[in-house]
Protein backbone atom coordinates (compact mmCIF):
# COMPACT_ATOMS: atom_id res chain seq x y z
CA UNK A 1 0.00 0.00 0.00
CA UNK A 2 1.63 3.21 -0.81
CA UNK A 3 2.18 5.79 1.67
CA UNK A 4 1.55 9.18 0.86
CA UNK A 5 4.52 10.21 3.03
CA UNK A 6 6.92 9.26 0.25
CA UNK A 7 5.32 11.49 -1.47
CA UNK A 8 6.55 14.43 0.44
CA UNK A 9 8.63 16.16 -2.04
CA UNK A 10 12.25 16.93 -0.54
CA UNK A 11 13.24 19.75 1.08
CA UNK A 12 16.32 20.60 -1.34
CA UNK A 13 13.77 20.48 -3.56
CA UNK A 14 11.18 22.82 -2.15
CA UNK A 15 13.80 25.36 -1.44
CA UNK A 16 14.15 25.36 -5.36
CA UNK A 17 11.11 26.11 -5.99
CA UNK A 18 10.96 29.61 -7.52
CA UNK A 19 8.23 31.17 -5.76
CA UNK A 20 10.00 30.69 -2.55
CA UNK A 21 13.22 32.91 -3.92
CA UNK A 22 11.18 36.38 -3.17
CA UNK A 23 11.18 35.44 0.71
CA UNK A 24 14.62 34.14 0.49
CA UNK A 25 15.78 37.70 -0.17
CA UNK A 26 12.92 39.26 1.90
CA UNK A 27 13.22 36.85 5.28
CA UNK A 28 16.48 35.00 5.02
CA UNK A 29 17.15 31.50 3.68
CA UNK A 30 16.47 30.18 7.44
CA UNK A 31 13.45 31.74 8.31
CA UNK A 32 12.41 30.01 4.86
CA UNK A 33 13.97 27.00 5.41
CA UNK A 34 11.38 26.97 8.80
CA UNK A 35 8.72 27.29 7.27
CA UNK A 36 9.43 24.65 4.65
CA UNK A 37 10.21 21.92 7.44
CA UNK A 38 7.15 22.74 9.34
CA UNK A 39 4.87 22.44 6.18
CA UNK A 40 6.57 19.07 5.88
CA UNK A 41 5.62 18.00 9.23
CA UNK A 42 2.22 18.88 8.77
CA UNK A 43 1.87 16.81 5.70
CA UNK A 44 3.53 13.84 7.79
CA UNK A 45 0.53 13.94 10.62
CA UNK A 46 -1.78 14.58 8.12
CA UNK A 47 -2.63 17.92 7.48
CA UNK A 48 -1.70 18.41 4.31
CA UNK A 49 -1.61 16.46 1.30
CA UNK A 50 1.82 15.60 -0.24
CA UNK A 51 1.42 17.54 -3.49
CA UNK A 52 -0.06 20.87 -1.09
CA UNK A 53 3.27 21.25 0.81
CA UNK A 54 4.77 23.69 -1.05
CA UNK A 55 1.57 25.97 -1.47
CA UNK A 56 1.48 25.47 3.11
CA UNK A 57 4.96 26.99 3.00
CA UNK A 58 4.45 29.48 0.74
CA UNK A 59 1.17 30.44 2.53
CA UNK A 60 2.87 30.23 6.10
CA UNK A 61 5.74 33.10 4.69
CA UNK A 62 2.96 35.44 3.22
CA UNK A 63 0.96 35.49 6.16
CA UNK A 64 2.40 38.80 8.29
CA UNK A 65 4.04 37.92 11.11
CA UNK A 66 2.57 38.00 14.75
CA UNK A 67 -0.86 37.57 15.40
CA UNK A 68 -3.44 35.73 12.58
CA UNK A 69 -6.75 36.26 11.26
CA UNK A 70 -8.97 33.30 11.59
CA UNK A 71 -12.64 32.82 10.93
CA UNK A 72 -14.53 32.45 14.16
CA UNK A 73 -16.95 29.68 13.50
CA UNK A 74 -17.54 28.39 16.99
CA UNK A 75 -21.06 30.16 17.15
CA UNK A 76 -19.76 32.44 20.07
CA UNK A 77 -20.30 36.05 19.05
CA UNK A 78 -18.06 37.43 21.36
CA UNK A 79 -15.34 35.17 21.74
CA UNK A 80 -12.86 36.28 24.38
CA UNK A 81 -10.04 33.86 23.09
CA UNK A 82 -10.24 34.92 19.74
CA UNK A 83 -9.69 38.83 20.42
CA UNK A 84 -13.73 39.52 21.16
CA UNK A 85 -15.34 42.17 19.21
CA UNK A 86 -13.99 42.14 15.79
CA UNK A 87 -13.73 45.91 14.07
CA UNK A 88 -15.67 46.92 11.74
CA UNK A 89 -14.22 48.42 8.08
CA UNK A 90 -14.95 52.03 9.53
CA UNK A 91 -12.93 51.13 12.61
CA UNK A 92 -10.04 49.48 10.73
CA UNK A 93 -9.28 52.34 8.30
CA UNK A 94 -9.68 54.76 11.38
CA UNK A 95 -7.12 52.74 12.79
CA UNK A 96 -4.63 52.52 9.55
CA UNK A 97 -5.00 56.38 9.47
CA UNK A 98 -4.10 56.73 12.70
CA UNK A 99 -1.10 54.80 12.61
CA UNK A 100 0.27 58.12 11.57
CA UNK A 101 1.18 61.45 13.22
CA UNK A 102 -2.43 62.66 14.30
CA UNK A 103 -3.85 65.24 16.02
CA UNK A 104 -4.64 62.82 19.16
CA UNK A 105 -3.77 65.83 21.05
CA UNK A 106 -3.57 68.87 18.99
CA UNK A 107 -6.01 71.73 18.25
CA UNK A 108 -5.03 72.19 14.19
CA UNK A 109 -7.36 75.16 14.54
CA UNK A 110 -5.16 77.34 17.56
CA UNK A 111 -1.82 75.32 16.81
CA UNK A 112 -2.15 74.80 20.51
CA UNK A 113 -2.61 71.71 22.67
CA UNK A 114 -5.80 69.96 23.13
CA UNK A 115 -7.56 67.00 25.39
CA UNK A 116 -6.43 63.76 24.50
CA UNK A 117 -8.72 61.88 22.13
CA UNK A 118 -11.87 64.66 22.17
CA UNK A 119 -13.18 63.27 19.27
CA UNK A 120 -13.69 59.90 20.85
CA UNK A 121 -15.20 61.34 23.99
CA UNK A 122 -17.62 63.65 22.37
CA UNK A 123 -19.06 60.37 20.46
CA UNK A 124 -19.23 58.36 23.48
CA UNK A 125 -21.04 61.28 25.12
CA UNK A 126 -23.35 61.86 22.44
CA UNK A 127 -24.30 58.10 22.66
CA UNK A 128 -25.09 58.17 26.33
CA UNK A 129 -27.10 61.31 26.92
CA UNK A 130 -27.55 60.59 30.75
CA UNK A 131 -23.76 61.01 31.25
CA UNK A 132 -22.43 64.13 32.73
CA UNK A 133 -18.86 62.83 31.92
CA UNK A 134 -16.87 60.63 29.77
CA UNK A 135 -13.25 58.94 29.95
CA UNK A 136 -11.48 55.91 28.35
CA UNK A 137 -8.88 54.04 30.01
CA UNK A 138 -7.67 50.30 28.64
CA UNK A 139 -9.56 48.27 29.95
CA UNK A 140 -13.21 47.52 32.59
CA UNK A 141 -10.51 46.58 35.18
CA UNK A 142 -8.16 49.58 34.91
CA UNK A 143 -11.44 51.82 34.99
CA UNK A 144 -12.57 50.11 38.40
CA UNK A 145 -9.00 50.37 39.73
CA UNK A 146 -9.06 54.15 39.25
CA UNK A 147 -13.14 54.02 40.97
CA UNK A 148 -10.87 52.87 43.96
CA UNK A 149 -7.49 54.70 43.31
CA UNK A 150 -9.45 57.94 43.37
CA UNK A 151 -12.53 57.38 45.81
CA UNK A 152 -11.68 54.92 48.46
CA UNK A 153 -7.88 54.71 49.31
CA UNK A 154 -8.44 53.44 53.20
CA UNK A 155 -11.86 53.56 53.00
CA UNK A 156 -14.36 51.00 52.82
CA UNK A 157 -16.46 49.58 49.22
CA UNK A 158 -19.87 47.87 50.23
CA UNK A 159 -20.61 45.15 48.05
CA UNK A 160 -23.03 42.04 47.89
CA UNK A 161 -21.46 38.77 48.68
CA UNK A 162 -23.19 37.45 45.77
CA UNK A 163 -21.43 39.80 43.48
CA UNK A 164 -17.75 39.46 43.94
CA UNK A 165 -16.70 37.84 40.42
CA UNK A 166 -14.04 36.50 38.95
CA UNK A 167 -13.16 37.70 35.55
CA UNK A 168 -10.82 36.49 33.25
CA UNK A 169 -7.77 34.92 34.26
CA UNK A 170 -8.25 33.93 37.45
CA UNK A 171 -8.10 38.12 38.07
CA UNK A 172 -10.77 38.87 41.28
CA UNK A 173 -12.50 42.05 42.06
CA UNK A 174 -12.36 42.09 45.38
CA UNK A 175 -8.16 41.56 44.98
CA UNK A 176 -8.83 44.15 42.14
CA UNK A 177 -10.12 46.69 44.77
CA UNK A 178 -7.66 45.71 47.87
CA UNK A 179 -5.06 46.31 46.05
CA UNK A 180 -6.15 50.05 45.24
CA UNK A 181 -6.16 50.32 49.38
CA UNK A 182 -10.33 49.93 48.96
CA UNK A 183 -11.32 48.15 52.47
CA UNK A 184 -14.33 45.76 51.39
CA UNK A 185 -17.60 45.59 53.10
CA UNK A 186 -19.56 42.42 51.85
CA UNK A 187 -23.34 42.50 52.85
CA UNK A 188 -25.96 39.86 52.24
CA UNK A 189 -25.47 36.41 50.69
CA UNK A 190 -24.14 34.10 47.70
CA UNK A 191 -27.95 33.87 47.05
CA UNK A 192 -29.66 36.52 48.74
CA UNK A 193 -28.84 40.57 49.51
CA UNK A 194 -31.26 43.02 51.07
CA UNK A 195 -31.69 46.78 50.61
CA UNK A 196 -31.63 46.10 54.39
CA UNK A 197 -28.26 44.75 54.40
CA UNK A 198 -26.86 47.60 52.58
CA UNK A 199 -28.62 50.05 54.77
CA UNK A 200 -26.82 48.44 57.73
CA UNK A 201 -23.40 48.98 56.02
CA UNK A 202 -23.16 52.47 55.20
CA UNK A 203 -21.43 54.18 57.07
CA UNK A 204 -19.07 57.37 57.42
CA UNK A 205 -16.19 55.13 56.10
CA UNK A 206 -18.01 54.31 52.90
CA UNK A 207 -16.72 55.83 50.10
CA UNK A 208 -19.05 54.14 47.56
CA UNK A 209 -21.19 51.35 46.77
CA UNK A 210 -20.76 48.66 43.95
CA UNK A 211 -23.28 46.99 41.65
CA UNK A 212 -21.28 44.29 39.80
CA UNK A 213 -23.46 42.76 36.90
CA UNK A 214 -22.90 39.12 36.92
CA UNK A 215 -22.24 38.58 33.50
CA UNK A 216 -20.38 35.77 33.16
CA UNK A 217 -22.26 33.64 35.56
CA UNK A 218 -26.15 33.31 36.63
CA UNK A 219 -27.76 32.35 39.90
CA UNK A 220 -30.65 31.10 39.48
CA UNK A 221 -33.70 29.84 42.57
CA UNK A 222 -33.83 31.20 45.66
CA UNK A 223 -32.59 35.01 44.95
CA UNK A 224 -32.43 38.53 45.42
CA UNK A 225 -30.85 41.55 44.34
CA UNK A 226 -30.94 45.11 44.88
CA UNK A 227 -31.47 47.17 41.67
CA UNK A 228 -29.70 50.60 41.17
CA UNK A 229 -32.22 52.88 42.01
CA UNK A 230 -32.77 51.63 45.19
CA UNK A 231 -29.13 52.46 46.08
CA UNK A 232 -29.04 55.45 45.23
CA UNK A 233 -30.67 56.81 48.39
CA UNK A 234 -28.24 55.24 50.65
CA UNK A 235 -26.08 59.07 50.67
CA UNK A 236 -23.45 57.33 48.84
CA UNK A 237 -22.39 57.33 45.38
CA UNK A 238 -23.25 54.11 43.74
CA UNK A 239 -20.18 52.65 41.10
CA UNK A 240 -22.50 50.24 38.55
CA UNK A 241 -19.91 48.11 36.94
CA UNK A 242 -22.38 46.98 33.72
CA UNK A 243 -19.65 44.82 32.49
CA UNK A 244 -20.51 43.87 28.76
CA UNK A 245 -20.90 47.53 26.71
CA UNK A 246 -24.22 47.68 26.22
CA UNK A 247 -24.74 51.63 25.80
CA UNK A 248 -28.51 51.56 25.36
CA UNK A 249 -31.30 48.92 25.83
CA UNK A 250 -30.62 45.65 23.44
CA UNK A 251 -34.01 44.09 22.61
CA UNK A 252 -32.42 40.63 21.89
CA UNK A 253 -31.14 41.15 25.28
CA UNK A 254 -33.66 42.49 28.15
CA UNK A 255 -31.74 41.24 31.23
CA UNK A 256 -28.40 42.57 30.34
CA UNK A 257 -28.06 45.98 31.96
CA UNK A 258 -26.46 49.34 29.95
CA UNK A 259 -25.25 52.62 30.83
CA UNK A 260 -27.83 54.85 29.79
CA UNK A 261 -30.39 53.26 32.23
CA UNK A 262 -27.95 52.47 34.89
CA UNK A 263 -27.05 56.32 34.46
CA UNK A 264 -30.79 57.42 34.62
CA UNK A 265 -31.69 55.26 37.78
CA UNK A 266 -29.07 57.57 39.30
CA UNK A 267 -25.94 55.53 39.25
CA UNK A 268 -23.02 58.19 40.03
CA UNK A 269 -20.59 56.16 37.71
CA UNK A 270 -20.75 53.19 35.40
CA UNK A 271 -18.02 51.19 34.16
CA UNK A 272 -17.94 49.29 30.88
CA UNK A 273 -15.86 47.42 28.36
CA UNK A 274 -15.39 48.88 24.57
CA UNK A 275 -14.93 45.11 22.72
CA UNK A 276 -17.70 43.28 23.99
CA UNK A 277 -21.03 44.31 22.95
CA UNK A 278 -20.56 47.93 21.73
CA UNK A 279 -18.35 46.18 19.29
CA UNK A 280 -14.81 48.32 19.06
CA UNK A 281 -11.61 48.11 20.69
CA UNK A 282 -10.58 46.77 23.89
CA UNK A 283 -10.95 49.95 26.22
CA UNK A 284 -12.58 50.54 29.48
CA UNK A 285 -15.89 53.13 29.47
CA UNK A 286 -16.25 55.23 32.11
CA UNK A 287 -19.51 57.71 32.91
CA UNK A 288 -21.43 59.32 34.88
CA UNK A 289 -21.16 62.70 36.89
CA UNK A 290 -18.39 65.42 35.48
CA UNK A 291 -17.11 66.11 38.25
CA UNK A 292 -16.39 62.56 39.57
CA UNK A 293 -15.58 61.70 36.21
CA UNK A 294 -13.10 64.58 35.92
CA UNK A 295 -11.17 63.59 39.32
CA UNK A 296 -10.60 59.86 38.02
CA UNK A 297 -9.28 61.70 34.76
CA UNK A 298 -7.21 63.87 37.12
CA UNK A 299 -5.83 61.10 39.08
CA UNK A 300 -2.33 60.11 38.92
CA UNK A 301 -2.86 56.85 37.91
CA UNK A 302 -5.36 57.61 35.06
CA UNK A 303 -1.92 58.48 32.95
CA UNK A 304 -0.63 54.69 33.95
CA UNK A 305 -3.95 53.30 32.07
CA UNK A 306 -4.79 55.68 29.53
CA UNK A 307 -5.11 54.59 25.96
CA UNK A 308 -3.20 55.00 23.11
CA UNK A 309 -4.22 56.81 19.40
CA UNK A 310 -4.97 53.86 18.14
CA UNK A 311 -7.76 52.86 20.39
CA UNK A 312 -9.42 56.32 20.38
CA UNK A 313 -9.72 56.25 16.26
CA UNK A 314 -11.31 52.55 16.55
CA UNK A 315 -13.72 53.73 19.30
CA UNK A 316 -14.72 56.76 17.78
CA UNK A 317 -14.95 55.31 14.42
CA UNK A 318 -17.19 52.54 16.33
CA UNK A 319 -19.30 55.31 18.13
CA UNK A 320 -20.18 57.11 15.13
CA UNK A 321 -19.89 54.50 11.95
CA UNK A 322 -22.06 51.86 10.43
CA UNK A 323 -23.24 48.97 12.98
CA UNK A 324 -19.80 47.07 13.60
CA UNK A 325 -19.95 42.90 13.06
CA UNK A 326 -20.80 42.27 16.73
CA UNK A 327 -24.16 43.81 16.18
CA UNK A 328 -24.84 42.67 12.57
CA UNK A 329 -24.10 39.02 14.18
CA UNK A 330 -26.69 39.42 17.38
CA UNK A 331 -29.45 40.68 14.49
CA UNK A 332 -29.04 38.20 11.88
CA UNK A 333 -32.01 36.18 11.21
CA UNK A 334 -31.01 32.55 11.90
CA UNK A 335 -33.85 30.76 9.42
CA UNK A 336 -34.29 33.99 6.76
CA UNK A 337 -30.68 34.59 6.55
CA UNK A 338 -28.26 31.73 7.85
CA UNK A 339 -29.75 29.05 7.05
CA UNK A 340 -29.68 29.90 2.89
CA UNK A 341 -25.96 30.08 3.87
CA UNK A 342 -25.64 27.03 5.60
CA UNK A 343 -27.66 25.39 2.68
CA UNK A 344 -25.47 26.77 -0.42
CA UNK A 345 -22.35 26.22 1.73
CA UNK A 346 -22.98 22.39 2.18
CA UNK A 347 -24.57 21.99 -1.07
CA UNK A 348 -21.27 23.36 -2.33
CA UNK A 349 -18.66 21.07 -0.39
CA UNK A 350 -20.59 18.17 -0.82
CA UNK A 351 -20.60 18.23 -4.44
CA UNK A 352 -16.60 18.42 -4.23
CA UNK A 353 -17.29 14.91 -2.59
CA UNK A 354 -16.88 16.13 1.08
CA UNK A 355 -19.63 14.83 3.77
CA UNK A 356 -20.99 18.50 4.63
CA UNK A 357 -24.14 18.88 6.03
CA UNK A 358 -26.57 21.94 6.78
CA UNK A 359 -27.88 21.72 10.54
CA UNK A 360 -29.74 23.58 12.95
CA UNK A 361 -27.12 25.22 15.46
CA UNK A 362 -27.18 27.12 19.05
CA UNK A 363 -25.06 30.20 19.15
CA UNK A 364 -24.36 32.18 22.10
CA UNK A 365 -23.15 35.69 23.11
CA UNK A 366 -19.83 35.42 24.60
CA UNK A 367 -17.19 37.43 26.03
CA UNK A 368 -19.14 37.53 29.88
CA UNK A 369 -22.37 38.93 28.57
CA UNK A 370 -25.83 37.02 28.61
CA UNK A 371 -25.23 33.90 29.99
CA UNK A 372 -27.34 31.22 29.16
CA UNK A 373 -28.81 33.28 27.13
CA UNK A 374 -28.56 31.08 23.37
CA UNK A 375 -29.28 32.46 20.08
CA UNK A 376 -30.36 30.01 17.39
CA UNK A 377 -28.25 29.42 14.35
CA UNK A 378 -27.34 27.26 11.71
CA UNK A 379 -23.79 25.44 11.03
CA UNK A 380 -22.11 23.14 8.17
CA UNK A 381 -21.33 19.95 9.87
CA UNK A 382 -18.13 18.40 9.25
CA UNK A 383 -16.91 14.61 10.64
CA UNK A 384 -15.25 15.86 13.60
CA UNK A 385 -11.49 15.08 12.45
CA UNK A 386 -11.69 18.15 10.23
CA UNK A 387 -11.23 20.65 13.45
CA UNK A 388 -7.68 20.50 13.72
CA UNK A 389 -6.90 20.80 10.06
CA UNK A 390 -9.24 23.39 9.63
CA UNK A 391 -7.34 25.40 12.97
CA UNK A 392 -4.05 24.87 11.37
CA UNK A 393 -4.92 25.83 7.69
CA UNK A 394 -3.47 28.45 5.36
CA UNK A 395 -6.90 30.49 6.59
CA UNK A 396 -7.28 29.45 10.02
CA UNK A 397 -11.02 28.32 10.86
CA UNK A 398 -12.09 28.00 14.03
CA UNK A 399 -15.23 25.64 14.71
CA UNK A 400 -16.31 23.70 17.57
CA UNK A 401 -16.63 19.92 17.99
CA UNK A 402 -19.64 18.70 19.33
CA UNK A 403 -21.73 14.28 18.85
CA UNK A 404 -18.69 13.44 17.23
CA UNK A 405 -18.99 16.52 14.33
CA UNK A 406 -17.27 19.92 13.41
CA UNK A 407 -19.87 22.24 13.69
CA UNK A 408 -19.02 25.55 11.48
CA UNK A 409 -21.71 27.64 13.15
CA UNK A 410 -22.35 31.20 10.28
CA UNK A 411 -23.64 33.29 13.12
CA UNK A 412 -20.36 35.28 13.46
CA UNK A 413 -18.84 34.55 9.95
CA UNK A 414 -19.67 37.82 7.87
CA UNK A 415 -21.35 36.67 4.88
CA UNK A 416 -18.62 38.20 2.69
CA UNK A 417 -16.26 35.57 4.22
CA UNK A 418 -18.43 32.16 2.96
CA UNK A 419 -16.23 31.65 -0.19
CA UNK A 420 -13.03 31.86 2.32
CA UNK A 421 -14.67 29.58 4.35
CA UNK A 422 -15.31 27.20 1.75
CA UNK A 423 -11.90 27.11 0.18
CA UNK A 424 -10.62 25.71 3.37
CA UNK A 425 -13.04 23.33 3.98
CA UNK A 426 -11.90 22.34 0.06
CA UNK A 427 -8.23 22.69 0.97
CA UNK A 428 -8.11 19.66 3.42
CA UNK A 429 -6.12 16.88 2.64
CA UNK A 430 -7.99 14.00 1.65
Amino acid sequence: MDDPRRRIPRTDALLADPRLAPYVGERGREAVKAAVLDAQQRARAGEVAPERVADAALAALAAPPGLRPVLNATGVVVHTNLGRAPLSAAARRAVADAAGTTDVEFDLATGQRARRGRGALAALAAAVPAAGGVHVVNNTAAALLLCALALAPGREVVVSRGELVEIGDGFRIPELLESAGARLREVGTTNRTHLRDYEAAVGPATAFVLKVHTSNYRVEGFTAEVPVEALTGLGVPVVADIGSGLLAPHPLLPDEPDADSALRAGAALVTASGDKLLGGPQCGLLLGQAGLVDRLRRHPAARAVRVDKLTLAALEATLRGPAPPVARALAVHADDELRPRAEALAARLAAAGLPARAVPSSARVGGGGAPGVELASWAVALPEACAGPLRTGAVPVVGRTERGQCLLDLRAVDPADDDALARAVLDLPR
